[in-house]
Formats: C-alpha cells, sequence, structure tokens
C-alpha cells in the first residue's frame, strides 16, 4: 500500500507571495504624507524626489552626483533630497522601502506620483520631472 504524498503546490506558494507583496506595499500608501517626508520638506510647496539610498551601496554611490547636478539645475522649482535608509530608518519604513536605490517622486501637494527601483540617469529622473509638469 503505497501512501500518497502531499506536495505543496507551486501556484498556492506563488499566491501566497503575492497576497503578502500586496499588503506589504499598502501599508506605505496608507501613511500620511507628513509621514512619508523628512519634515523639513514637507512644508515645502514644489515637487521632490527622495532618494533612498545607502553610502556603500554602489548604484547610491553613482547617483549622488547626478542628484547634486539635479539640486542645482532645478534649484527653486524641484526639492532632492537624499535619505540614507540606515540612518532614517523610520522614514524607510514608512515609504516601504524593499531595495536602494528607491526614487519616490511626490507632487507639491506631497502625494506620491512615481516610484523606481534601482539606479536611474539623469535623463530618466528629467523625463519625470517633465510629466510632473515641471520646466
Amino acid at each position: 500500500m503505497l501512501k500518497k504524498r502531499k506536495t505543496f503546490s507551486p501556484i498556492l506558494f506563488f499566491l501566497f507571495l503575492f497576497i503578502v507583496f500586496l499588503f506589504s506595499n499598502q501599508h506605505a500608501s496608507s501613511q500620511s504624507s507628513s509621514e512619508r517626508l523628512p519634515k523639513e520638506v514637507a512644508n515645502i510647496p514644489l515637487p521632490k524626489l527622495l532618494d533612498f539610498g545607502a553610502n556603500k551601496c554602489i548604484p547610491c554611490k553613482k547617483m549622488a552626483p547626478i542628484l547634486q547636478e539635479l539640486s542645482e539645475e532645478y534649484k527653486g522649482r524641484v526639492v532632492i533630497k537624499i535619505i540614507e535608509v540606515y540612518q532614517d530608518q523610520q522614514l524607510t519604513r514608512a515609504n516601504g522601502i524593499r531595495l536602494i536605490p528607491t526614487q519616490i517622486f511626490f507632487d507639491a501637494k506631497n502625494q506620491e506620483v512615481y516610484r523606481h527601483m534601482g539606479f536611474m540617469d539623469k535623463g530618466e529622473i528629467k523625463k519625470v520631472f517633465e510629466k510632473m509638469g515641471v520646466k
């Protein structure tokens, strides 16, 4: 007499992962915008770009001079802020950061309008600014 083995269906496994991912991402969107932005930029009525990264992250290091250039180029039109994920863990959690670097674009009313995970070059960032109406 053979015993029937119970196997865990791959479909159920992926469904479980999808549900966990879905609910974990809702945490960031349920946070108020004031909890998701640094206090020093939350009250500035301009579009914002928050870049979440770390000093030891190679793509983050490559983005730093790009963000500095863009900060000077868009001065008075966009606020660009680099967030060190290991130093500002509360802000990192509030925004549901899972990969660094992650860039989050907010409109002037502090509503998230775009999110990108991974390295983002200067041209890509400028395209997002254009879509946001920043000239």
